[in-house]
């Protein structure tokens, strides 16, 4: 069985058996699905939530913008047709958008007549769901600019040798956002993000009442499917996606950081021949997943791990 969208289509999702465990979880329980990037999750999803019935909610920070359909691989609209989808490209790209955020667009969500089946790659947002989250106070728009003027003149490092050891040990430093949100949370609260997190306030849903499935692949399967499925974007319209967004493109807005949007935009901009875009671009999405990876792996050691190549 092959949950891909290279294999498993709209038409092909209505079709497959579900394995065994899926099919026997109780129809008001709660289903997260979780996983590196272009592992499959979606597919799963979408044959779960029309075969057993459910509303599918996107967990994915990047699918929230309505300015990147193809190069966030949001589910298409077919897809979005036959079965309920909440979440899913209904922030403006040029829109911060927080944790919080999300926490709050789900919480209507989760108390309806449908199951939710929760999908997506973005640790943090199962995190929050099922941990909780600190009640932080917005980020004023001038600390925001300062954070990206510092980012973009000092470099990465800057912002983390700002951080306190306590926020450092438990943060992705490799990862942009994350450094500058914590960068933002002590310049404009003077205390820092490990702080506010050590008075989080009750999860939305208990992890222990869900079904979890995290997606555990090994790397050269995924890189594989990573270069196949980013040939598929373009010939489904991302770089028509990438012309649109080049009339006002601004490489700060959060939308900016779809994995290949830059390396696009720069080859409409002549500043790349399409070869080292489209290979640049791959790089950054084999990077991304490997980092999706080790935090899945970190983090969610109490999820029920499954290879989809066995499903």
């Amino acid at each position: 069985m092959c949950f891909e969208p290279t294999c498993l289509n709209f038409i092909g999702a209505t079709r497959v058996s579900l394995p065994r465990f899926i099919a026997d979880i109780p129809s008001d329980i709660p289903i997260l699905i979780a996983g590196p990037t272009a592992s499959g999750k979606s597919s799963l999803a979408l044959s779960i939530a029309h075969k057993k019935g459910g509303h599918i909610l996107n967990a994915d920070a990047l699918q929230v913008y309505e300015n990147w359909r193809v190069l966030t691989a949001r589910p298409n609209l077919e897809e979005e047709t036959l079965v309920p989808h909440s979440l899913y490209g209904h922030v403006d790209g040029t829109k911060y958008y927080s944790v919080g955020g999300w926490l709050r667009d789900i919480q209507p969500h989760l108390g309806n007549e449908h199951r939710p089946i929760i999908v997506g790659g973005t640790g943090l947002y199962f995190k929050a769901l099922t941990s909780g989250l600190a009640q932080i106070p917005p980020t004023p728009p001038l600390v925001r600019e300062k954070a990206t003027e510092k980012l973009n003149t000092e470099g990465l490092e800057a912002l983390i040798a700002d951080l306190d050891h306590a926020t450092q040990i438990r943060l992705d430093l490799q990862n942009p956002m994350r450094v500058q949100r914590a960068w933002e949370v002590f310049a404009s609260t003077r205390r820092s993000i490990a702080q506010w997190q050590d008075e989080t306030q009750p999860p939305l849903l208990e992890l222990g009442n869900c079904s979890t499935i995290l997606f555990d692949v090994s790397k050269d399967w995924l890189n594989n499917r990573i270069n196949k499925r980013f040939d598929k974007m373009l010939t489904s319209g991302a770089l028509e996606e990438a012309q649109n967004n080049s009339k006002n493109w601004n490489q700060n807005v959060p939308s900016s950081k779809a994995i290949g949007a830059k390396e696009l935009v720069s080859y409409l901009a002549g500043d790349l021949t399409f070869d080292e875009a489209k290979e640049r671009a791959t790089i950054a999405t084999h990077q991304f997943a490997k980092r999706q990876r080790t935090w899945f792996r970190s983090n969610m050691k109490n999820w029920r791990s499954v290879d989809p190549r066995k499903l």
